[in-house]
């Protein structure tokens, strides 16, 4: 089996998180590759099935011994990153891996493994539309909106470097999209 990797980046509130339990759901030799965050911990989340919670000195120490295929800075002081182990994990387990991930992740991702990745960027149809949706989840202040909104918007001029973009205006056919976007790739050269 060619193991392989498909990589879902959008800007936050845009559906990928909801688009890739669904392949999930639909594909059982899929498997998600947790990432690990430096973040604090929301109330529902669960320590290495949402993400794995490292310390900042816990999360330099694993970029020092280059335990990451990719790491950044998303937001002051808040690491993201993709342990390489993550990735072995999954594919011991004779599965392909899927990533919910930022775009600068998901284009580093892209660059490690060309061959075996699929990157697929998700947008909704209007900037509005993303702040809306996050104005709904009411999980954090004004200003750290403002902060991830200007973030979208750089992350938007991001689109063309990836494969495949999936335009999330109605869920239900988004999600049908997905799926046959996913099963024709994994499909493909068995």
């Amino acid at each position: 089996m060619t193991r392989k990797l498909i990589i879902f980046t959008a800007p936050s509130g845009s559906g990928k998180t909801t688009l890739v339990h669904h392949l999930l759901e639909h594909r059982d030799d899929l498997a998600f590759s947790v990432s690990a965050t430096t973040r604090t911990k929301r109330y529902y989340e669960k320590d290495g099935e949402d993400y794995y919670f490292l310390s900042a000195d816990d999360f330099a120490t694993k970029v020092e011994n280059n335990e990451f295929i990719e790491w950044e800075e998303v937001y002051s002081h808040n690491y993201y990153g993709t342990l390489r182990s993550e990735v072995e994990r999954i594919w011991a387990l004779g599965k392909n891996v899927v990533f919910d991930v930022d775009v600068k992740g998901a284009l580093n991702i892209k660059r490690q493994y060309p061959q075996q990745s699929l990157a697929v960027f998700v947008k909704v149809p209007s900037l509005e539309e993303l702040e809306r949706r996050l104005r709904l989840r009411m999980t954090e202040s004004e200003e750290s909106l403002q902060k991830r909104l200007q973030r979208i918007r750089l992350e938007l001029t991001y689109e063309k470097q990836f494969d495949v973009t999936l335009i999330n205006d109605d869920l239900e056919d988004a999600k049908m999209q997905s799926l046959l976007i996913a099963s024709s790739f994994l499909d493909y050269n068995k």
